[in-house]
């Protein structure tokens, strides 16, 4: 008797591990007779011995199908074909991004970069023209009407000075060379005050506004530069751009990229796009937005863990990151990259999917809702 129901038990046990097998055996075998078999198991379980083992095995099942998933997903996780970096000159402006300079054409730039792969709306009202080969050499670049370049940016190792800055420079030597940052941006009658804290510095050189910016985990140094025309700078009306649909999908895809490319850097798995996750994402920022609050936990008590299961979002590890109130997703990413809970987010080898949910404030201030997760 005794043999006979620990048999049952290992039966019970095998069964409940169906989310490791299922899927796969279900591609060539007819599974709808387990219909049945789960109201068979329901009355099983009633018995409070039978009850009492079944939770021991349920327990145990879920740890190795926990991480059996986690197992498989990683070892389905592809790094793509490394790609060498560019041989970079010394330029003889200020910044070379990629050995591209403001004021370049635009076919000069692209044979120096390639072809863009996606264009997203920016702050300034230009576009984000985003150059790479899976992540890796990543730049973006901004033209005018008269196909010059007049913006640029890059977080990986494609930097080159007249000045010698690097992307292995410090912030004190940057300061050194760049001088005294600005302590504020006048958009008409208004004076922003830019609250930079120790990550990030504004300079105003010649034509040019440059902000670079500051890995506060690795020794202050150099992690990303941004610098855009005077132009364009002095186009721009406010320090926050007026919120529309074009921005709000080109915060999110431009969210997206970053974290990839903080991502290949580091030799992780590049993330998928989830569209139906952007969208649990967005209800999420849209309710910080209207309710004027920030945190993890919505007015109704839900997690983060709670709206994905809602909307039927399948997972078995996921997180959250926010952020709100930067000027665009370039300054969010770096602020995120510079939090130690978000940093961990970004670089979880685990994760294989993410989702990112924009949305502005009466004063367009973005909120930005990111979730990442395997299934």
């Amino acid at each position: 008797m005794r043999k006979l129901f620990w048999l049952m038990i290992l039966l019970l046990a095998v069964f409940f591990a169906r989310p490791i097998w299922e899927e796969p055996v279900g591609e060539y075998v007819d599974l709808s007779f387990l219909d049945s078999v789960d109201r068979t198991i329901e009355k099983i379980t009633e018995d409070p011995e039978v009850s009492q083992a079944f939770d021991g095995a349920w327990d145990f099942t879920s740890r190795v199908s926990t991480e059996l998933r986690s197992m498989i997903a990683s070892s389905s996780l592809e790094m793509p074909e490394a790609v060498a970096k560019p041989e970079l000159a010394e330029p003889d402006s200020l910044f070379a991004v990629h050995n591209v300079t403001l004021g370049m054409d635009k076919d000069e730039a692209q044979g120096k970069v390639g072809m863009p792969l996606r264009l997203m709306r920016n702050e300034y009202g230009t576009d984000w023209h985003s150059y790479h080969q899976d992540y890796q050499n990543y730049v973006l670049l901004s033209y005018d009407e008269d196909g010059k370049v007049n913006g640029m940016f890059t977080n990986q190792d494609l930097i080159s000075s007249a000045e010698g800055i690097t992307i292995d420079s410090t912030k004190s030597e940057v300061r050194s060379l760049l001088g005294v940052p600005l302590k504020s941006l006048q958009k008409g009658n208004i004076q922003y005050i830019l609250d930079a804290g120790e990550e990030y510095d504004v300079f105003k050189t010649e034509n040019t506004y440059t902000t670079v910016f500051y890995d506060i985990h690795e020794e202050d140094t150099v992690t990303a530069v941004q610098v855009i025309h005077e132009e364009l700078e002095k186009a721009r009306p406010g320090i926050y751009a007026e919120a529309n649909a074009e921005l709000k999908e080109g915060y999110e895809y431009l969210l997206f990229e970053l974290t990839n490319s903080a991502r290949i850097q580091r030799d992780l798995p590049l993330l998928k796009w989830d569209e139906q996750t952007k969208l649990t994402a967005r209800k999420h920022s849209d309710d910080m937005a209207e309710n004027q609050y920030f945190s993890h936990t919505n007015l109704a008590g839900q997690s983060p863990f709670d709206r994905m299961n809602e909307d039927g979002i399948e997972f078995y590890v996921a997180g959250e990151n926010l952020a709100y109130g930067q000027y665009s997703s370039i300054f969010a990413h770096e602020g995120l990259m510079n939090s130690m809970g978000h940093r961990e987010n970004i670089v979880k080898p685990e994760f294989g999917f993410l989702g990112i949910g924009t949305a502005f404030n009466a004063e367009n201030q973005p909120y930005y809702t990111a979730n990442f997760f395997n299934r």
